[in-house]
């Protein structure tokens, strides 16, 4: 077996513990960091403090107290109790927590607790790649290979009536836009979603060089088909996505019939002419829903491109520009198309500022969003960043988001964040008074999510006010990113801690005793909303691979599938999840939450 898989394959035999019964004393199961918070969760009635007692692999007790009593808990709907066992640090494995009358798993203290994670969390995005045949080899084994999906993937523009009655006209060209990642559980590819997701990969690679610290991808570390080109693994499956942007993009001279100013889609549109050189289509995808399952291969729907919109030109500009910089001394003239296309892209952007994503047609996502100012801060960041032009700094200057303090939590609809990490981490002509200014932005959000531990029972750097919407997972662990950039220009442990608890409600210190991440933990996620990962439905097709994350918990739109309209209205919000595959609103996986899984595992990785 080559060297370079075995990180990767070293995790398949995780995926042979069947899902067991839950157990009362709630805790990380993939274990802890002998450096780190290390903290287990109780649901009982005692308004008193119950004793504790952790025992190692030869029952020998090795620390003991009493649990803290947070009470009755509106996140969880118990009442908790919370045990703190930081100041217990020696490795080791088969430690078990006596809490009262209940007692935990086996469980060990690990600096490599999280080694193989960060390779699993990587391998989701080769496996969900569009256009290429996934092998055997890379995949972990034959289950998850699969002939390549959508090749060829040539497709015009979508035209006809949508589902309001507005006859779209289409467009006067063909592209070919074979590649790419797919999105989530079905198959379209966004270019919105994609942005976010790209984006992290390469500033997980940026950091690691800002920092000087060795890349755990360096080539041929990952299971990729790229291993040997002497090219980072990280950006070695970033340029698969960076090349379907780059396909994207409206050729030269174009001139499209498009509504402007809209929106959202409502009966009666009007339609004017546009200059749209420059821009990016906003999808591809279905024209309708493909049924559950259906492996990419077999997919016989026609796809098309859904109409450029200005969201997507920006997030086509924005990572367009960090490619640029990071390949301008591996790949020259792959730099310099990155680069030609960010500023076509840019300037496309600002001839058409107004121009949203509302086409209404059966078959895919929407990702409509009615607010661009964050996207242009980005795309603005980014590009100055990568050229020093004084044109970027006077635009990021202009914006509300350089000035904003706190930061706000990144996601693919509020992408400000993510050029205000890109300012601190990528060395630029910003003056230290705006660089100080920015950085106690960061810490004053991370400060504010620290104290949300506060408001819940399992002690999560979130605390939404109405609830937990959909993808909460992907909100958490965007956060722990947040919180490790903190701890990065800090060295503040209660950020490091923060970054672990966020952690450690992913993979399993929940009340639902469940690791969300498939492969991973003894009760991992099993069945998510997915058309090839859907063994449940078809015995001959395979259960997820190792280090998939499930969206997670959503109280706020339990009416959007079968499964959560059930639960409707029973369930306190980090209890409404279900395992199930046709509970997308739930369980479905997506590239812009297996991002910052992958982020915050190999973060958390290095902590030894």
């Amino acid at each position: 077996m080559p060297k370079s898989l075995r990180p990767w394959l070293a995790a398949i035999p995780l995926l042979c513990v069947a899902t067991g019964e839950p157990n009362p004393v709630h805790l990380n199961q993939i274990g802890f960091l002998p450096e780190a918070a290390k903290r287990a969760m109780v649901a009982d009635p005692s308004l008193a403090p119950l004793p504790w007692r952790l025992r190692d692999a030869s029952g020998g007790e090795v620390a003991h107290g009493l649990t803290e009593v947070f009470g009755d808990d509106s996140a969880s709907g118990e009442h908790v109790h919370r045990i703190d066992l930081g100041a217990y640090s020696k490795p080791g494995s088969g430690y078990r927590l006596i809490v009262g009358d209940k007692q935990s798993r086996p469980f060990a203290i690990d600096a490599g607790a999280y080694d193989r994670l960060q390779y699993s969390a990587l391998n989701y995005f080769y496996q969900t790649r569009a256009g290429i045949a996934i092998e055997a080899a890379f995949a972990g084994g034959p289950i998850w290979a699969r002939p390549a999906g959508h090749r060829p993937e040539k497709a015009t523009c979508v035209s006809g009536k949508d589902s309001l009655g507005n006859d779209w006209p289409g467009c006067p060209y063909i592209l070919d836009v074979t590649g790419g990642w797919y999105d989530a559980g079905d198959q379209g590819k966004y270019v919105v979603n994609g942005g976010i997701a790209l984006w992290t990969l390469l500033d997980l690679y940026e950091r690691q060089v800002a920092l000087d610290r060795p890349s755990p991808f360096a080539d041929g570390k990952a299971a990729l088909p790229e291993a040997g080109n002497g090219i980072n693994d990280l950006l070695d499956e970033a340029r698969w996505e960076m090349n379907f942007f780059l396909e994207m993009q409206v050729p030269e001279g174009t001139r499209l019939r498009m509504p402007a100013g809209v929106k959202r889609d409502a009966p009666g549109l009007v339609f004017n002419e546009v200059d749209a050189s420059g821009m990016a289509h906003h999808k591809v995808a279905d024209e309708h829903w493909t049924g559950l399952p259906t492996p990419p291969q077999l997919d016989r729907e026609t796809r098309y491109l859904f109409p450029p919109s200005t969201a997507a030109t920006l997030n086509l500009a924005a990572t367009a520009a960090q490619c640029a910089r990071i390949w301008r001394s591996i790949d020259p003239p792959f730099a310099a198309r990155c680069l030609g296309a960010a500023e076509r892209a840019w300037t496309a952007a600002k001839r058409n500022p107004e121009i949203y994503a509302i086409a209404e047609f059966n078959g895919s996502g929407g990702y409509g969003d009615g607010d661009l100012s964050d996207e242009f801060y980005w795309a603005a960041a980014e590009l100055y960043a990568t050229t020093g032009r004084d044109e970027y700094e006077q635009a990021l200057r202009a914006s509300p988001h350089f000035a904003a303090s706190p930061i706000g939590e990144p996601g693919w609809p509020h992408v400000a964040a993510l050029g205000s990490l890109t300012l601190l981490t990528v060395r630029n002509r910003l003056p230290p008074s705006d660089k100080a200014r920015l950085k106690a932005g960061l810490i004053a959000a991370a400060d504010a999510w620290l104290a949300d531990e506060s408001r819940n029972g399992y002690a999560v750097p979130y605390a939404p006010a109405n609830g937990y919407p959909w993808g909460s997972n992907a909100s958490i662990l965007n956060r722990a990113i947040l919180l490790a950039r903190a701890f990065d220009l800090t060295g503040k442990p209660a950020f490091r801690d923060g970054v672990v608890d966020a952690m450690d409600y992913i993979l399993g210190r929940n009340p639902l005793d469940r690791s969300f991440v498939s492969g991973y933990g003894a009760r991992p996620m099993e069945h998510p909303h997915h058309r090839f990962w859907a063994h449940q439905l078809d015995p001959k097709l395979p259960p997820p691979p190792p280090g998939v994350l499930s969206g997670g918990p959503n109280s706020t739109s339990l009416g959007a599938d079968p499964i959560g309209r059930g639960m409707k209205g029973k369930c306190a919000p980090q209890m409404c999840w279900a395992d199930h595959p046709f509970a997308f609103s739930l369980n479905e996986v997506a590239i812009n939450w297996n991002a910052p899984l992958l982020w915050v595992s190999t973060w958390l990785a290095e902590r030894r």
